[in-house]
Order: C-alpha cells, then sequence, then structure tokens
C-alpha cells in the first residue's frame, strides 16, 4: 500500500485552512483534472478497457436527485477502476427526447402566437436545433458541479451525424431482414401531443369515470352491455357473448339494432368474454380498443373509426365537432331520452391511462404504424441472460427482466412528430416502398411522385443502440474495438422496459451476438426520508444543487452512496445530508491534526517488531478494510463499503488511533515518528479509499499530505495482507477498558473533561504498555498520597479505582439511583401483571402485548444497570 507514496517523496505542505470550504474548491479542481485529461481515455492504451456509458439524461432536463444519484455510483465505479489501472472511459451524452423536446418549442411558438404548421416541418426542426443550442444540455454543466469524472472530448448526442448514421444503418438491417415492417393496428394515441406512444410511455391511474348499462337490440332480441366509455359505441360494430353461455345462445349469429344510429350489428360468440363479469355480453369496437380489435380480426368485423387524431367525434350528425367528453355525456343523454340506459354508477373509479409526457388521457386509435418484430430479437435478449453472457445484479431483480422479454408485444416506432429520426422509407407513384440506407440516395423526386414518411422514429429507438453507436458503430473504430461490450450499465429498475430490453435486443443484433453490457447493476429510486415518492404535487421535491450549494458535493454524493443498496429504494433527508457534511469536516480536521503532529509518506514503513501494539492494530484494521471494500465494490453494495469506510475513518482512525497516539506524539522521540509514518500510511489509503466517493475533500487532502499529483490518477490500494491477530485483540481489550470506564463516569454525572484521581491495576494484563493513553483519555490523574478508591471497576482483568470523593456526592448519588430502581422496579411489576393475566392477553390487540413486553424487557434493563452502579459506589 506504500508504491504511490514512495513515487512521491516530496515533503507536503502541512497548511491547511481550519474549516473546509467547499464552494472555494470544488469547481476549481474539477476543471484542473479536466484540463490535466484526466478524464479522457485513450483507445490504443495498453491498459485494460473498463467503460460505462451514461444514460443520456433528456435535452429538456436538469439535475434532479435520481441523477444525482446513479451518476455518484457510475463515477465511483469509473474512479476507482482508473486508480486500479484500468482506460477507464465513462461516456456522456443526451437523449433528443422527441415528445418532450418538440412540447418545449410549440410551447415557445404559442407563446409568440404561432404552431409548427405555420412554420412548416424544415423550419420547425430548424427552430428546434435552435432552441438545443441555447437551452438544452444545462444538465451537463450540473454534472461538474457534482463532480462527474466523464471523458467530455467523446460527448455525444442521439441525433449527432454519427448516431444519425446508426440509426438509418440498423432500420434498413431490420427493413432488410423483415423484422420491421408497417401495418394498421391499435396504437396508445395522445390527442395532446398528437403521436402514437409505447405501451410502456402509458402511466395508469385510477380516475372516477360512469360506468353505464345500455340496452342493445328491441323486443326480445336485446342484450345490456356496460361501458365507461360510451362515445365509443358509435363505432361498434358487434356485441360479443361467450360460446358456452346458455343466456345468449339463440342470438349469436343474429343482427341487433345499434342504438342513435340506422345500423345493425352481429352477435358473435367469442371466448375472450367472461360470463360471470356484468351481464357477461360485450360491445365490440374494433378501432378504438385493443381486446376488441383482437375479436374484430377473429370474427372479420369492420373497424369503424369515430374520432380524429384530436380525439373529437367524425361520425353520426348530432354528436360531430363534439370531444370525446362532450360527446359522452351528450351521447348517455340521447340514450336516456329513449330509455336505453338501464343502470348507471357514478363515481365508478377505474384504472385508465394517461400520457406520461403530458398527463393527457391516452385513446386506443387504429393507425397505420411502423413496428418491430420483437419475438427473435427479445429471444435472443432473454437467452443472454439465460446462458450467463449478461448477469443482472441484484439476481432477483431477473425475474423483472424476463415478464417482459419472455411477454413482448411488437414495438410500435413510428411516430407523427417532426422532431426526431425521420423513418428511411419513401414511397413511389405506383406504390412501391423503398427502405434507404445511410449511403444510399432517394429514388425519385418529389416531382416524380416519391415521398418520404412523414413519421419519425420512437426516441427509444434510437438510445437502444447506445452502447455501441457513441463508439462509432457501424464503423469498425478504435473505440469500438477497445471499449465495447461495456463493462456495466448503472439503472434505475423502472426503466428495464424503456431502455434496457431495447439496448440488449439492439446490441446483440447488431454486435454479433455480443450483449452491449457485461452486467446490468440495477439500482432503487430515490425517496424522500419517509421512503415516499418524490413528486411536485406532494411538494417534497429537491433540488441536489441547493444542498450542493449548502453542503457541498461530497456531502450529497456521501449520502446517496451510503442508501444505495441494490434493487432498493434509496430514502434521502436532509439531515442526512449534513450529517454527510460532518463526516467530510471530521476528514478534515483530523488530517489537519496529523500533518502538525508529523504525519509523513516519506520511506517505508518501518519493520514490525519496531512498531507499537496500536501501530500494528491500525494497520491490520487497514489492510481488512481495503479487501472488505473491494469486495463490496465486486458485489455493487455501494452502501455497505460507504459505511465500512465510515467506520473505518471516524471511529477507528480518528476517534481511537489518533486519539491513543496523542500521548507517543507529545513524547516526542522516535515512537513518535514511527506512529507519524503508521499515520501517514494509514491516511494515504484512507483517502485514497474514499476518493471515488467522495473526491473533492480527498484530493485536497491527499495532495497534501503526499505531495502527489493528483489522487485521481494514484495507486488503488491493496491488501498487503499483513493481518496482526494479537495486536487486534490487545486494542480491542483496551478499548472495552476505556469505554467501561467513560460509561461509568457518564453514569456519575461527570463531565468529560473532568479529571478524576484514579489507580490503575494493569501488571498481568495486555494492558501495562497503555497505561498513559488509558490516563490520558479517561482524565485520571495520579492516585497521591489522600487517594481513597470510592468506586472499583474489574474490566478485562484489569482494575480502575476511582477516588469520586471530591467529585461527586455519593449518599446523594445512592439515594437517586435507589429511586430510580424503584420506579424500574414498578414498571416490571405492572408489566408482569398485565402479561399474566390471561384474560388480558385473549382480548388485547397483538401490538397493545407487543408493547408492554417492550416495557417490560426496559425495564430489565434499567434494573440492571442501575444495580451495577449502585454495585460500584461505596456505601455512604
Amino acid at each position: 500500500m506504500t508504491e504511490n507514496a514512495q513515487q512521491q517523496p516530496s515533503a507536503p505542505d502541512p497548511e491547511l485552512p481550519t474549516q473546509y470550504a467547499p464552494a472555494e474548491v470544488e469547481g476549481k479542481l474539477y476543471e484542473r483534472w479536466v484540463e490535466r485529461g484526466y478524464f479522457a481515455a485513450d483507445a490504443k492504451s495498453d491498459k485494460p478497457p473498463y467503460t460505462i456509458v451514461i444514460p443520456p439524461p433528456n435535452v429538456t432536463g436538469s439535475l434532479h436527485l435520481g441523477h444525482a444519484f446513479q451518476h455518484t455510483l457510475m463515477d465511483a465505479l469509473t474512479r476507482r477502476k482508473r486508480m486500479q489501472g484500468y482506460e477507464a472511459l465513462w461516456l456522456p451524452g443526451m437523449d433528443h427526447a422527441g415528445i418532450a423536446t418538440q412540447n418545449k418549442v410549440e410551447q415557445q411558438l404559442a407563446e409568440e402566437g404561432k404552431s409548427r404548421q405555420d412554420l412548416g416541418r424544415e423550419e420547425f426542426v430548424e427552430r428546434v436545433w435552435q432552441w438545443k443550442e441555447e437551452y438544452g444540455g444545462k444538465i451537463l454543466g450540473q454534472m461538474r458541479r457534482l463532480g462527474d469524472g466523464v471523458d467530455w472530448d467523446r460527448e455525444r448526442f442521439t441525433m449527432d451525424e454519427g448516431l444519425s448514421k446508426a440509426v438509418q444503418t440498423i432500420f434498413k438491417r431490420l427493413f432488410d431482414d423483415e423484422l420491421i415492417y408497417r401495418a394498421e393496428r391499435i396504437i396508445n394515441w395522445c390527442p395532446r401531443c398528437l403521436t402514437a406512444i409505447s405501451d410502456i410511455e402509458v402511466e395508469y391511474q385510477d380516475d372516477d369515470g360512469e360506468l353505464v348499462s345500455i340496452k342493445y337490440g328491441e323486443g326480445d332480441e336485446t342484450l345490456v352491455v356496460a361501458t365507461t366509455r360510451a362515445e365509443t359505441m358509435l363505432g361498434d360494430t358487434a356485441v360479443a357473448v361467450h360460446p358456452d353461455d346458455e343466456r345468449y345462445k339463440h342470438l349469436v349469429g343474429k343482427r341487433i339494432k345499434l342504438p342513435l344510429t340506422d345500423r345493425t350489428i352481429p352477435v358473435v360468440a367469442d371466448t375472450h368474454v367472461d360470463p360471470e363479469f356484468g351481464t357477461g355480453a360485450v360491445k365490440v369496437t374494433p378501432a378504438h380498443d385493443p381486446n376488441d380489435f383482437a375479436i374484430g380480426q377473429r370474427h372479420g368485423l369492420e373497424s369503424i373509426t369515430v374520432m380524429d387524431e384530436r380525439a373529437v367525434i367524425t361520425t353520426h350528425g348530432p354528436f360531430q365537432g363534439l370531444d370525446r367528453f362532450e360527446a359522452r355525456s351528450a351521447i348517455v343523454a340521447a340514450l336516456r331520452s329513449q330509455g336505453r340506459i338501464v343502470a348507471e354508477k357514478r363515481p365508478y373509479t377505474h384504472s385508465v391511462g394517461h400520457c406520461s409526457r403530458c398527463r393527457t388521457t391516452v385513446e386506443p386509435r387504429l393507425s397505420m404504424q411502423w413496428w418491430v418484430k420483437v419475438a427473435p430479437l427479445a429471444q435472443a435478449a432473454g437467452d443472454a441472460v439465460r446462458d450467463g453472457r449478461v448477469a443482472i445484479h441484484p439476481a432477483d431483480m431477473s425475474k423483472r427482466y424476463f415478464d417482459w422479454v419472455d411477454n413482448m408485444h411488437d414495438w410500435c416506432i413510428s411516430r407523427q412528430l417532426w422532431w426526431g429520426h425521420r423513418i428511411p422509407v419513401w414511397y413511389g407513384p405506383g406504390g412501391e416502398v423503398v427502405c434507404v440506407g445511410p449511403d444510399e440516395e432517394p429514388p425519385g423526386t418529389e416531382a416524380e411522385g416519391w415521398k418520404q414518411d412523414t413519421d419519425v422514429l420512437d426516441t427509444w429507438f434510437s438510445s437502444g443502440l447506445w452502447p455501441f453507436s457513441t463508439l462509432g458503430w457501424p464503423e469498425q473504430t478504435p473505440d469500438l474495438r477497445k471499449f465495447y461490450s461495456t463493462d456495466v450499465l448503472v439503472t434505475g429498475y423502472d426503466i428495464i422496459f424503456f431502455w434496457v430490453a431495447r439496448m440488449m435486443m439492439f446490441g446483440l443484433y447488431a454486435m454479433d451476438g455480443e450483449a452491449p453490457f457485461k452486467t446490468i447493476a440495477l439500482t432503487g429510486l430515490v425517496r424522500d426520508e419517509r421512503g415516499k415518492k418524490m413528486s411536485k404535487s406532494f411538494g417534497n421535491v429537491v433540488d441536489p444543487l441547493d444542498w450542493m450549494d449548502k453542503y457541498g458535493s461530497d456531502a450529497v454524493r456521501f449520502t446517496l452512496a451510503r442508501g444505495a443498496n441494490p434493487g432498493t429504494d434509496v430514502p434521502i433527508g436532509e439531515d442526512w445530508v449534513q450529517a454527510s457534511r460532518n463526516f467530510a469536516n471530521k476528514i478534515w480536521n483530523a488530517t489537519r491534526f496529523a500533518l502538525m503532529n508529523g504525519a509523513t509518506v516519506e520511506g517505508p514503513l518501518p519493520e514490525p517488531e519496531k512498531l507499537s501494539a496500536t501501530d500494528r492494530w491500525i494497520l491490520s484494521r487497514l489492510n481488512k478494510t481495503v479487501a472488505e471494500v473491494d469486495a463490496f465494490y465486486e458485489d455493487f453494495q455501494f452502501a455497505k463499503l460507504s459505511d465500512a469506510l465510515y467506520h473505518f475513518a471516524w471511529d477507528e482512525v480518528f476517534d481511537w488511533y489518533v486519539e491513543l497516539s496523542k500521548t507517543t506524539f507529545m513524547a516526542g522521540g522516535e515512537p513518535a515518528k514511527i506512529s507519524g509514518r503508521v499515520l501517514g500510511e494509514v491516511l494515504d489509503v484512507t483517502l485514497r479509499l474514499l476518493h471515488p466517493v467522495v473526491p473533492f475533500v480527498t484530493e485536497t487532502l491527499w495532495t497534501t499530505l503526499t505531495g502527489g499529483e493528483s489522487v485521481v490518477v494514484a495507486d488503488w490500494p491493496k491488501d498487503s495482507g499483513l493481518r496482526d491477530a494479537a495486536a487486534e485483540r490487545e486494542i480491542e481489550t483496551l478499548q472495552q477498558v476505556i469505554t467501561e470506564v467513560r460509561r461509568f463516569r457518564a453514569d456519575q454525572g461527570l463531565q468529560p473533561g473532568q479529571r478524576v484521581p484514579a489507580r490503575l491495576t494493569l501488571d498481568g494484563t495486555a494492558l501495562a504498555p497503555h497505561e498513559a493513553a488509558i490516563r490520558q483519555l479517561l482524565r485520571l490523574q495520579p492516585e497521591g498520597e489522600a487517594f481513597a478508591a470510592t468506586a472499583t471497576l474489574p474490566v478485562a482483568g484489569a482494575t480502575v479505582a476511582l477516588d469520586l470523593s471530591g467529585t461527586i456526592d455519593v449518599a446523594a448519588e445512592r439515594k437517586r439511583l435507589a429511586k430510580d430502581l424503584a420506579v424500574a422496579e414498578k414498571e416490571k411489576a405492572q408489566a408482569n401483571a398485565k402479561l399474566g393475566n390471561e384474560a388480558f392477553l385473549a382480548k388485547a390487540p397483538d401490538q397493545v402485548v407487543e408493547k408492554i413486553r417492550t416495557r417490560l424487557a426496559k425495564a430489565d434493563e434499567d434494573i440492571a444497570r442501575i444495580r451495577t452502579q449502585l454495585d460500584r459506589l461505596p456505601e455512604a
């Protein structure tokens, strides 16, 4: 663990400001790192590669806690690998975010009294590019604030020239392999965004609506159907019943009157219908419901579209021109006037799909769209995990992944937008359909009757290529050869469906079966301190930049990492960030103390026989911590590694080793020099271990301590294998004595700094060499001639006798403790009485009984503690 220190023998400047001020150092340090090229990866390097591609944030986005959380973890992984000697590439970039970005620019135009139609497609797209250059990418600057060690020279955008070529290339290949096709199907349509959206872009919530039961047909040939969407009845082309339902067998094959229209529709038998639900009869509207569309396909039913793209009724006179919700009320009123409403239920709470972008109620709609045939691609994506080429971490998240890829429906990839990758298909005057590759010319001009498809591709189509398109594919670039496949994908479990599965399908297809990443490390979602989802409507959304301004970026990063258990949601509150700030301050102050007391990294560590037990103990604990942290990193256990570092640094290094060494430093001489070298070694390694998670404070302290260039490019610590069980046992015994006497002093009401005469009997124990440290830490002065032992504490084979005669009133203390003991014994008696009462136990709720059991256990603890205190006091 000393090789790095030996490379930098120059003496450090021990001067550090008395307080750590993050705002004064973080920005300067980050720019220095970038200027020196520490984050730039070299494709020509002989070092083994380590690659992470950033989940590209939307160009419209800004840094939120979810970004800060995942970026902290990715940064920690790449910083550590860089220190371990890998050619580490963390590749940044942004997603063009089709719907979201187009909405931003359309809102801007609306403020000018214009629409995109006023500008036309070409001018509108140019306007979006202008918006992107002026307002987009705000998040990139915020990533620098967080300390993201990304290779800025390789920054990519999903619509830059190279990625556009990749999109066109893979579309052409999939088209030629008949894995992309065009068909009329039911899709999710947003009447506000005026585009198709995929199933995973629909968010469902319970809305209050109405359930109306309507009588179809006349006389003996009537059926009652129930619906929450009465407006769609105008497009009904059948009523369906189950083939085994005896109630309706006489009607199957007949035609009945459709109310409010001049049409008749057939009654069909279909096993999709549940005879136990409602009346056992359902209306069939193939153009406006996916299940109805499937029924229509099986029975050859006509599909009648009754709404336009804005969800306005387009058919049947009196309702034509009405919005769908207006039409719903008007149609129910008309049916009621004809006596066809059998029952009405309001409010009727049911699950309704909403556009995840604008919250508009989604409308199922029959539409001609482009689709990816996913079956073979999804099969490959599932096989890659099943055969071990790709590991999902934590492993129990694999079920979520398989549930999706094993049951995936064909993917609608066309969007009726202007901002995005335009579908590279041309239609000819004779009905020709030609897919054009990136290096091919269109088959003809508009003047010749050729027109390009007006739709663009789903944003997830281009971001699905991200792990290889960003490295130069389809060209066989040095970057692609060096850095593909990537090592780990760090992302939330909530986008397995949106993004992870898409990248797996496309990566395996485009890269000849080589998966886009070796490990999928799934994280949870950041929540507030009560575990509640963060939402503007809840008023609990936190801007991480506010916390960075107040406490520093390291504090935010450490808080997030310390909550990062794999696949588990992360609660976070400001108190926790404040505690992390206190940790950064503790590291700062302890390092200042060490520097002022001769801590150094110069020269080799002394031989073990020259070291004190305290020195050997901390070096043994240090090596164990290195091994423990390495194991946690390999298992993506960020919470555990952060916790291990926190307790090692704060508890063992700062609270114990530094305190135990103070007497050595004060005495001076060779022992002080040895402890100064050991303390320098421990701080050097500890700061390097902490650096990937808290990069700024560790950079300042490490360079000051060692005189080294930068901890960013320092060597990652290695476990030397040094273990000293005897020293660890010895110091654990010492800690036991000090802790026990401190507890006794606190119980007696002594102030921490109050000095007490004491006699220490340490002969025959391993504690004899530590008497000076024990007295220093416990504020124990020599016994003196008038010493009278008023309290004796036998601990771990040693005896500590204290003279409290001049510090406490023994009689008053015994009286106080006796009173406390009586209260505890009364509490115990009352709890025992209730728990011994069978009648009470039979009637009392479980939580009440458990509460009484807790009170009994607490009373027992209090009684034992108070009796111990009384035993240690002399008789009054």
